[in-house]
């Protein structure tokens, strides 16, 4: 592959959750290289991809991932690719360094965009427990101390925020950053 390929995550949503929508990784990495990506890597059954590609850019390629997914499984799921340099941004710009090292109780949202002030101020409004989050352009960092599963506040993010996303605890981050660099 030329040295102009860049490296991409690609982070899925929707797939292998409650024993609905079931893909295998390993089916899923073919996909990948059938696709004409290289150093397909994926990390645990919930979605997450590394390759290189010297073509496309991360919207063309969740576009067109989309579309090719949708056609050979037969069931849409949101795709959110991502550069290697805006994950390496992801975890530089952690605002909760000091709860990194409890890896089940941060997690990232991938945004689809950026949310407008008003979207903001009313997720706000409903951070009432023990919670804190932050949003820094399209990421929203969440520290929920008593875990993802038992977050009254998570579960609400979707709803009242209303930008399409989708999560992922510290430790896959940090997991796929490693992948990714393995891939550079």
């Amino acid at each position: 592959m030329s040295a102009q390929a860049k490296i991409f995550v690609v982070l899925f949503s929707g797939i292998n959750v409650g024993g609905n929508r079931i893909v295998r990784m390993a089916e899923l990495r073919s996909f990948f290289e059938e696709l004409g990506f290289r150093d397909v890597a994926t990390y645990v059954q919930s979605g997450n991809v590394v390759f290189r590609s010297a073509k496309g850019d991360a919207a063309t390629l969740s576009r067109q991932l989309e579309a090719a997914f949708e056609k050979k499984w037969g069931f849409y799921s949101r795709i959110m690719v991502r550069d290697l340099g805006w994950f390496e941004r992801l975890a530089a710009e952690n605002p909760y360094p000091e709860v990194a090292g409890e890896p089940t109780k941060l997690h990232a949202y991938a945004l689809e965009r950026a949310p407008t002030p008003e979207e903001t101020a009313r997720l706000s409004e409903k951070c009432t427990g023990p919670e804190r989050f932050e949003i820094r352009g399209d990421v929203l960092y969440l520290h929920a101390p008593e875990g993802l599963g038992k977050s009254v506040f998570a579960n609400l993010i979707p709803r009242t925020l209303k930008v399409p996303a989708t999560a992922r605890n510290w430790r896959t981050v940090l997991a796929l950053l490693e992948l990714a660099g393995r891939s550079g």
